[in-house]
């Protein structure tokens, strides 16, 4: 995992040899705001083919530029905000020289400049590019909280993610040929009907409709397509699983398959459930606890002002993915671990109240068992009353 060390001082950094770009990436173009070495303008915007190529011809250009004006440039820092593009820009530039810096989306300012708010806002790729070059600007000068940059993995860790979010789709799609089934069915009145049986097609032909007519022939032609497609996805969910078990059981693991060991052995967690968590969180490095929590997107979101507070709810801000099997987690640890120290105090905090404050409290919960299973493969910090498996 690449980490970027912060640049905590302006005199690190030589502006007067140092090339900074700020790249708005998008579909169609590539608008890059520059600040080059030797030129007084406020700021050299530029719009690009979206090619790689085409922004490294740019860069080549900037040092021409500054070259004329006296000036060499020695160090090239090219940002962009994360998103549908991936990381694959990033490593790019960065087999060719270049410093790269990936931003958060959500932590970028909507605007770094005071503006009126009764006026409406302009923006355009240009400005987001502007924007971007001065909040890249404000963060080398060492200004942390103005932005968030996130961690560019090794293409060997993002890929080693792609077996888990396949298998989500497909159990989405399964779920969606499922009730596309059940609601051919239900304009028939037909009975009930389980398409994910053994006996599936042996069923449908006894099905009835409400007038105790069989099926006609379309709707049943219909249904058994739909079972074709059933059965093509769960087979292809079960080579996922097995490749995924195969990976775990084996004698020759890495870091992120010891992890998962580590954590299938305790009582509630499976191996999916693992597998989930390692790849998902735990294979990054956080500056501590708080990072982790963020990143998860289970921290607050308190909003006060003058006489009004009042907390809005976990930010969401965050993995979606792993926040979601913290909460199914949440559940199955009170279940499986009643007697650990986060169990009794979930029940001491929610006492006898039910309802919204039940589901408040598991929050808590998956966040306080986020931050003790990181500690547990990290520093090897067991949690309190906390049972493994059977040998």
């Amino acid at each position: 995992m690449t980490q970027h060390s912060h640049i905590a001082a302006s005199h690190q950094l030589d502006y007067e040899r140092t090339l900074i770009l700020a790249v708005e990436v998008s579909g169609r173009s590539w608008v890059v705001a520059a600040q080059v070495p030797g030129l007084r303008q406020k700021g050299v915007k530029q719009q690009l083919a979206p090619r790689a190529d085409a922004l490294m011809a740019a860069v080549e250009g900037y040092k021409r530029r500054a070259a004329a004006a006296g000036m060499a440039v020695e160090r090239v820092i090219v940002a962009y905000e994360s998103g549908g593009s991936g990381f694959w820009l990033a490593r790019w530039l960065q087999q060719r020289g270049v410093e790269v810096y990936v931003m958060q989306p959500s932590s970028v300012p909507v605007d770094s400049v005071p503006v009126d708010r009764r006026m409406r806002r302009a923006k355009s790729d240009r400005i987001d590019a502007d924007m971007l070059l001065r909040t890249l600007l404000a963060w080398l000068r060492g200004e942390p909280r103005v932005c968030s940059m996130v961690p560019v993995p090794d293409e060997a860790t993002e890929d080693a993610r792609r077996p888990i979010r396949e298998r989500e789709e497909l159990i989405r799609a399964r779920v969606a040929l499922v009730n596309r089934i059940e609601a051919v069915l239900t304009v028939l009145g037909a009975g009930e009907y389980n398409p994910l049986r053994r006996d599936c097609r042996e069923r449908l032909g006894q099905l009835r409709t409400a007038l105790d007519q069989p099926l006609p022939p379309h709707a049943r032609a219909q249904i058994e397509r739909l079972l074709d497609r059933l059965d093509l996805i769960r087979q292809q969910v079960a080579d996922l699983e097995a490749q995924r078990d195969r990976a775990v059981e084996g004698e020759t693991v890495g870091q992120a398959e010891r992890m998962i060991q580590h954590l299938a052995r305790v009582r509630g967690i499976g191996v999916q459930t693992a597998t989930v968590l390692v790849h998902e969180a735990f294979v990054r490095r956080f500056r501590n606890a708080r990072a982790l929590g963020s990143y998860a997107g289970l921290t607050g979101t308190p909003y006060g002002s003058g006489g009004t507070h009042r907390e809005q709810g976990i930010s969401k801000d965050g993995n979606r993915r792993l926040r979601a099997t913290l909460v199914e987690l949440a559940w199955m640890w009170l279940r499986y671990q009643p007697g650990g120290a986060l169990s009794r105090w979930f029940h001491d905090r929610l006492g006898g109240s039910r309802g919204r404050l039940r589901k408040v409290m598991i929050v808590a919960l998956a966040r306080k068992l986020l931050i003790a299973l990181w500690r547990y493969l990290q520093d090897g910090a067991v949690p309190q009353g906390m049972e493994l498996k059977p040998a």
